[in-house]
């Protein structure tokens, strides 16, 4: 069986709203930090863009059906890579994130095994044969995402773990989830959350995490603590009216780190309502080019794939918006895409990557 490859089968529509999305992002990056130390952010952000898509054409070359034969290896070295940081990883603000790497750069792998997890969970779905999922099925799968999500979470950050649950939630809801198996681990879910809240002596998360992640039911509480982020980012937002702003919120020094985790909201409060919907609509768009594309799979490995890299994306999407509008908790997840951030950039360039190999493969003889 032989697959024919060409850049003909490349989806150049969802390229052209990717870099849509990036040239906004690398402009807004320009005015949120231009007399800032940060200043010539913007120029990074487009380096690591440039990386990124070469990245995306190499990674669209390799045939998906090999990396899904050799993901139990990248799986090990995955875990290996976060069992490293927790070891050698250099602690800023708190948190050992980041192996330094020669010439001053940071790496981080919790941002790559993102992409991993996504090729494990469609490998271990694609190989089952029965239509619906076992228990013992839901809690093999479970482990796959819960031993790095676990690892993530003690460095600590919260976010990036929280990110791996959408890949597991894809691949069971796809795998053949049935309801009494989704009510039961609903319910368990509740039990939990309210377990490591509410009960002392358990010490999943630490305090100043719980605060950030109940502080947005009521920033007042505190705007000056923990609901200052969430306050001053309500206010960028709501000050951009319908067409936008002078942006003082964000040139004021008042929106804590504009160009990362609240560019949304800067965005917004210089581009007002319409340029935040005009963003979104983008989004929402990127996000049905790639439901397409996972209907078009030539096999069900490529459509867990590709809503596995729809399944992350989503998530992002939907708590950094509902992050700097109040909706969500302060998580640290970045808008992808938009945000400065060279990891950040490169995971998700790389997951378009195997979504267009998937597609690249549509057509079989």
């Amino acid at each position: 069986m032989s697959r024919y490859v060409s850049f003909r089968d490349f989806d150049w529509v969802l390229f052209i709203f990717v870099l849509m999305i990036c040239a906004i992002g690398v402009v807004q990056i320009h005015s949120a930090t231009e007399h800032t130390k940060f200043a010539g952010a913007h120029i990074k952000q487009l380096y690591w863009v440039i990386g990124g898509v070469g990245a995306m054409f190499l990674m669209s070359l390799i045939n998906y059906q090999a990396l899904l034969d050799q993901v139990h290896w990248m799986y090990i070295a995955s875990i290996a890579s976060l069992v490293a940081v927790m070891i050698f990883g250099q602690k800023y603000l708190g948190a050992r994130r980041w192996i330094k790497m020669p010439g001053g750069q940071h790496f981080q792998p919790s941002e790559w095994v993102k992409l991993i997890l996504i090729l494990a969970v469609a490998k271990y779905f694609a190989d089952m044969r029965q239509r619906e999922l076992s228990w013992s099925d839901f809690v093999k799968a479970g482990a796959i995402v819960a031993v790095p999500m676990l690892l993530v979470m003690k460095q600590p950050d919260l976010g990036t773990a929280l990110t791996y649950v959408p890949i597991a939630a894809m691949g069971v809801f796809l795998g053949g989830l049935q309801w009494k198996q989704g009510l039961a681990v609903g319910l368990l879910a509740v039990v939990t959350i309210g377990a490591v809240f509410f009960i002392p002596r358990i010490h999943v998360l630490k305090g100043f995490q719980k605060q950030r992640l109940t502080s947005f039911l009521d920033p007042e509480l505190d705007p000056q603590g923990s609901g200052y982020q969430v306050e001053q980012s309500k206010i960028a937002v709501g000050s951009g009216g319908l067409w936008g702003g002078k942006g003082s919120q964000t040139h004021g020094n008042f929106l804590p780190i504009p160009q990362t985790d609240f560019i949304f909201a800067a965005f917004s409060e210089e581009h007002g309502f319409v340029g935040a919907l005009g963003v979104l609509l983008l989004y929402f768009i990127v996000l049905m080019r790639l439901t397409q594309n996972a209907q078009t799979a030539p096999d069900r490995a490529g459509t867990f794939v590709v809503m596995g890299v729809v399944a992350v994306l989503s998530f992002h999407i939907l708590v950094n918006v509902g992050m700097v509008v109040g909706f969500m908790p302060v998580t640290g997840i970045p808008l992808p895409l938009m945000s400065y951030g060279g990891s950040s950039v490169l995971f998700m360039f790389l997951a378009l990557g195997m979504v267009m190999n998937v597609r690249m493969r549509r057509f079989v003889n």
